[in-house]
């Protein structure tokens, strides 16, 4: 008889996201909205039960009000969830408040497709608008 697997892998607390290495500059054309699209296959994080990997591709849209994301800080910062537990729902929901909180945008939206794992296929997505409060 084979006996299952009963394992866990470490996982890192959302604590350890490095918020702070997000950066911006200046958009030099306030009032001319332009809607700037960036995303990446590379994302992981792990499944806060079993430790698990989980593969996504991110995407961010946006409307810069008088900042644009730093793309090399956008790196440091998604990078900084590899070996962190969070559920892919909730993922999507704190990429949004902390990038709307750095940038502040006039318009983002924020979507996790990620790979398929045991025949299920998940797409989680949420938009902020400018004049809804975050939280």
């Amino acid at each position: 008889m084979v006996e299952p697997l009963d394992r866990r892998y470490d996982v890192q607390d959302i604590a350890t996201v490095d918020v702070k290495a997000l950066e911006t500059f200046p958009y030099e054309y306030p009032g001319k909205d332009i809607v700037i699209n960036i995303d990446t296959d590379e994302f992981t994080a792990v499944c806060p039960w079993s430790g698990l990997p989980d593969f996504a591709t991110i995407r961010i849209d946006y409307i810069p009000g008088k900042l644009i994301i730093e793309l090399r800080s956008l790196k440091y910062y998604l990078l900084s969830y590899r070996n962190v537990g969070i559920y892919q729902e909730h993922l999507v929901n704190r990429l949004l408040e902390d990038l709307v909180r750095c940038a502040k945008p006039k318009w983002m939206k924020i979507s996790a497709d990620y790979k398929v794992r045991g025949g299920i296929h998940t797409v989680a997505s949420r938009e902020y608008t400018g004049s809804k409060k975050l939280r």
